[in-house]
């Protein structure tokens, strides 16, 4: 089994941003950008528990 770092299609880590080198307006956007992010990523969810509940209910028939 290769290691993460032997795999040569692995994605490279994203570099940490350094948040306090950044202005108060540009922290206020980052987390209006994260918030977003984390909506789409709940929405996501949702849209997948509905899809297995589908599934389930369908196929206990």
């Amino acid at each position: 089994m290769a290691l993460p770092e032997d795999d040569p299609f692995a994605r490279p880590a994203p570099k940490p941003v350094k948040l306090d080198e950044l202005s108060i307006h540009e922290l206020e956007a980052r987390i209006g950008d994260l918030e977003a992010e984390i909506e789409r990523c709940r929405g996501l969810i949702a849209a997948k528990r509905a899809s297995a509940s589908a599934a389930e209910s369908f196929f206990k028939l």
